[in-house]
């Protein structure tokens, strides 16, 4: 009887062979990362065969100016084609297979096209011997791309005109976002478009657009290019010949920084270019799908109705007034004017995180370090070309303890954080805080490391803070230009630069285990 019920117990544990499959595919359903590669490689083939468009057309202006340079852009135009294509046949059988793409698979197209693009994009410095190491040449790739503008050079202006074009155009690029370039070409319309563009947007909320974010894309490629043509014209009818206005108009609009001149935009001592540039750095710090709003379907109201906006707008007059009052105070420049020019630039420049200077900061006093630290961090709206916290998480923080405040003396109340006259769901606050320690704890780390490398506590903390907000201009030893850091700490900051122009979540998140399950 014993013998009867143990064997009957034991044929009903032993499993059959289809239960066996079918549990041995389950087994590898919860271990597997069912990750589309496919489509990742085939976003960062496409970008990079759109990149070999930009490669050719600076080999062709270095033919225009009978200069040297043509053959490093050649071979790098030859070596990126190459990968592109090789990238799209592995990628080429995306939409047959019938594999969705999600968050995974757009966090990790943004960083592989980010990378790829700044790792060969950087060989025309390399082949061209205009930079001594390749960590140099990442260095100044990777700044662009991120639209930082902290460069290795110490004169600009001894380099060829498509090395300054290259320069110019990779912040252009970055300004508007790689993947914003991928959506608006025709071949990946609708395909996978939510997950890149929810990979790459900024800030705690964006317009949406979704299901014709393509069409969305090459709307705001056209606004961008406008707007980049726009200043060219303006630019050109000022001091600046048209080579200098093209390229000051892409690292403008694209709060970028670089410029063709080794003094910069000081070079050219002219008020009507500063007040120029200084309205456009402002316009690039502006949300552009909001732009869009204004542009395409005619609603201008709905930027200043815009919360973000006013608060933005009204952190920019109050740091000026108190630049202004403080330059004024120390009689810094000659006249009201000028005090009031030079702030005001500075000011737009560090909160847009463009990075132009018009001054040397250095002697503005240890105080003007400290509000500078502040600009640097939080910089422009979300949605804009500029780098930082934005202004909308700000807005969050400030609200949620505000919120904390009340609670503290009615412990009874139910409050909500109200964004544009709504309530922000509690999850959203939780990212937004999370969002900032993680950002924090990439400052402290960066921070530690560079002290380690030997450099001083405020080179160290004012060259993070700089990076991770993709500003470029820095406080200390490295505050006209980063040549004399050494090769391990330009890595580290142009890995910082990356992490901050995807928004620290996007590039850290992979090396999360938890990325890579199901």
């Amino acid at each position: 009887m014993c013998l009867w019920h143990a064997s009957e117990s034991y044929l009903k544990r032993k499993k059959t062979v289809p239960e066996q499959i079918a549990s041995r595919n389950k087994w590898l359903s919860r271990h597997s990362t069912h990750i589309n590669f496919r489509f990742v490689a085939l976003v960062v083939g496409n970008m990079c065969l759109t990149e070999t468009a930009f490669l050719l057309l600076c080999t062709f202006v270095d033919l225009f100016y009978g200069e040297s340079s043509s053959h490093a852009f050649l071979w790098t135009a030859l070596i990126m084609s190459g990968l592109g294509y090789l990238l799209l046949v592995l990628g080429k059988k995306e939409s047959k297979k019938g594999q969705k793409s999600g968050r995974r698979e757009g966090m990790l197209a943004v960083t592989g096209t980010w990378l790829t693009l700044s790792l060969i994009g950087m060989l025309p410095f390399v082949f061209g011997g205009f930079t001594e190491t390749v960590a140099d040449a990442f260095f100044e790739t990777a700044s662009g791309f991120t639209t930082t503008g902290a460069t290795i050079f110490t004169s600009v202006e001894q380099l060829p005109h498509a090395i300054l074009l290259w320069r110019s155009l990779i912040q252009w690029q970055g300004g508007i976002g790689i993947v914003l370039f991928t959506l608006a070409l025709p071949q990946m319309s609708g395909i996978g478009g939510s997950s890149l563009y929810n990979a790459e947007s900024t800030g705690i909320k964006h317009e949406r657009f979704l299901p014709r974010i393509a069409e969305v894309a090459q709307r705001l490629w056209v606004l961008y290019v406008g707007i980049t043509v726009l200043l060219t014209l303006l630019l050109w009818a000022g001091p600046m010949n048209l080579f200098d206005s093209l390229c000051h108009a892409l690292t403008c609009v694209s709060t970028g920084g670089y410029s063709t001149r080794n003094d910069g935009i000081l070079a050219y001592n002219s008020a009507y270019t500063e007040y120029v540039i200084t309205a456009f750095m402002f316009l690039g710090s502006l949300n552009m799908p909001l732009l869009y709003i204004a542009v395409f379907r005619r609603q201008p109201k709905r930027l200043l109705k815009e919360e973000e906006f006013r608060w933005f707008f009204w952190f920019v007059v109050g740091f000026t007034v108190i630049t202004f009052s403080w330059l004024l105070l120390n009689d810094i420049f000659p006249g009201t004017e000028e005090t009031f020019r030079k702030a005001l630039f500075q000011v737009v420049s560090l909160m847009s995180s463009t990075g132009y200077v018009t001054a040397d900061m250095n002697l503005w006093h240890p105080f003007f370090f400290c509000i500078g630290i502040m600009m640097m961090a939080v910089c422009g709206c979300a949605g804009s070309t500029a780098g930082g916290l934005k202004m909308s998480r700000l807005m969050v923080m400030i609200k949620n303890l505000n919120n904390e405040f009340k609670k503290r003396i009615h412990p009874s109340m139910v409050t909500n954080v109200r964004f544009n006259g709504k309530a922000v769901d509690s999850d959203v606050v939780i990212q937004v805080l999370a969002f900032i320690f993680l950002y924090l704890a990439v400052i402290i780390v960066g921070t530690l490391a560079l002290c380690l490398g030997g450099n001083d506590f405020v080179s160290s903390l004012s060259d993070t803070f700089s990076c991770i907000s993709n500003v470029g201009p820095s406080f200390g030893a490295h505050s006209m230009n980063f040549s004399s850091a050494g090769s391990l700490e330009k890595i580290i900051l142009s890995l910082i630069m990356l992490a901050g122009r995807l928004e620290v979540f996007t590039v850290i998140g992979i090396f999360v285990p938890s990325f890579w399950r199901k």
